[in-house]
């Protein structure tokens, strides 16, 4: 019974992408962490090898600021999506947020071609926030369009595809970037990607709201502390985000730190700097299927350090 229910599994998880109902969401999903990623580690890179230097700014602090940038929109704003991802069409507010993300890499080319690192740092963190925006809504459709027994596959395929989509950013990021015209090169595939995702986002069915009635709070810092006092009240959700939440802070920890590392302490080139952030990348997926073969479909925690006490 073990292996036909497994054997189910994978069959709903490859079957998905046949499907009107998964395939779009992927590929704009993939499409815009990827455009996230070769981004952001191409800024990085140009920032700690060649902008700093010349606009005599610390180039190490100045990644930090980065990916403070990046990651800030993600506390501020996540409540605030939630709120609206249970109020309108999903498919609607995908298509706003992809179109959006359009208008902010135009942007980022005027940053790319004035040098202007400080106007680079505000697009970073648009990104952020159209990503905040964004995050909530891919995760909130899944049950709209997939059967029960096809969530764990698609939960599953959407992860596998956003870390696929990030060890290729990251690469191409840090390998582009620094070539000659590579701004020029980075400017075009950011608009190609971010204009790529939003008309696949118009193949996305529609989903409607669950609470089309919600009253929306304005105020992101109430509505934060809100989400946060709710989920207090339950240990399982309590649990959870504070076991994801670690996981995202000392990846996000390890990977604004990789740049100055091999430049500053170990005085390597940027190609090295791609190289621990695909060590980092791939670690993460090989710890995923791991951890999945470990589980065996089972859904629990006993693997988490201190997850099961209490």
């Amino acid at each position: 019974m073990r292996e036909e229910a497994r054997f189910a599994v994978s069959e709903n998880q490859v079957h998905l992408f046949q499907t009107r109902r998964f395939l779009p969401l992927f590929v704009t999903q993939f499409l815009g962490a990827l455009n996230d990623n070769f981004f952001k580690n191409a800024l990085v890179i140009l920032i700690l090898y060649r902008l700093a230097e010349v606009a005599g700014l610390d180039g190490q602090i100045l990644v930090t600021v980065a990916a403070a940038a990046f990651i800030l929109p993600f506390f501020l704003f996540s409540a605030t999506a939630g709120q609206l991802s249970d109020k309108f069409e999903k498919s609607r507010l995908i298509r706003l947020i992809k179109l959006a993300e359009i208008l902010i890499m135009a942007l980022a080319v005027g940053g790319f071609l004035w040098g202007d690192p400080y106007l680079m740092l505000a697009v970073l963190f648009l990104m952020g926030t159209q990503s905040s925006f964004f995050g909530p809504l891919k995760y909130a459709i899944l049950p709209d369009h997939l059967h029960e027994q096809e969530l764990i596959g698609g939960n599953a395929s959407i992860e596998a595809g956003t870390f696929l989509a990030i060890l290729i950013g990251t690469i191409l990021g840090g390998v582009i970037i620094l070539t000659e015209n590579g701004s020029t090169v980075v400017s075009a595939c950011i608009v190609v990607l971010a204009a790529c995702g939003w008309l696949s986002s118009f193949f996305i069915p529609r989903a409607e709201p669950p609470s089309p009635n919600l009253k929306l709070n304005p105020n992101v810092f109430a509505e934060t502390w809100n989400i946060c006092r709710a989920a207090a009240a339950r240990r399982d959700i309590r649990l959870t985000i504070l076991g994801i939440s670690w996981f995202w802070l000392v990846g996000a920890t390890f990977l604004a730190q990789f740049p100055s590392l091999a430049k500053n302490v170990i005085g390597a080139n940027e190609h090295v700097v791609t190289l621990f952030l695909t060590t980092f990348s791939l670690g993460i997926g090989l710890g995923s299927l791991v951890c999945s073969k470990l589980l065996n479909g089972e859904i629990t925690a006993k693997f988490v350090p201190f997850g099961a006490l209490g």
